[in-house]
């Protein structure tokens, strides 16, 4: 499987629809929840963002996805709900599990970029 690939994302605008959090999973021996860390014992964060392509002159504009993206690093404050950002360092990597497949994306961290827009949070 293809791990780590860099990802240039600069054809697209993410906005944060989620934002970032201590990412945590299931021990599967304990059966306890604990803070996920790599293999050098940093903590990960997770980030949920709507990506959507940049428009080129004369397109319409098109849908975006939700993407979840895995930070190696603490982000810091400050990326709220239609913060536009940009991942640093933006990889991808292909997964398949119990016949599902799919991409997962991690980054160094997120840049603010300076438009925002009025989000209502989720209920």
């Amino acid at each position: 499987m293809l791990k780590n690939i860099p990802v240039n994302m600069q054809g697209h605008s993410l906005m944060v629809s989620q934002p970032p959090a201590l990412k945590m999973r299931v021990n599967e021996q304990t059966g306890q929840t604990e803070a996920a860390v790599d293999y050098q014992g940093n903590r990960q964060f997770v980030v949920s963002l709507i990506a959507r392509p940049k428009p080129k002159p004369g397109e319409f504009e098109r849908k975006g996805e939700e993407i979840r993206v895995t930070l190696t690093a603490d982000p810091g404050e400050g990326f709220t709900p239609g913060k536009f950002v940009e991942l640093i360092d933006a990889m991808v990597s292909h997964w398949e599990r119990n016949g599902r497949s799919g991409l997962s994306f991690k980054a160094a961290g997120l840049k603010p970029v300076d438009a925002e827009v009025a989000v209502e949070p989720a209920a």
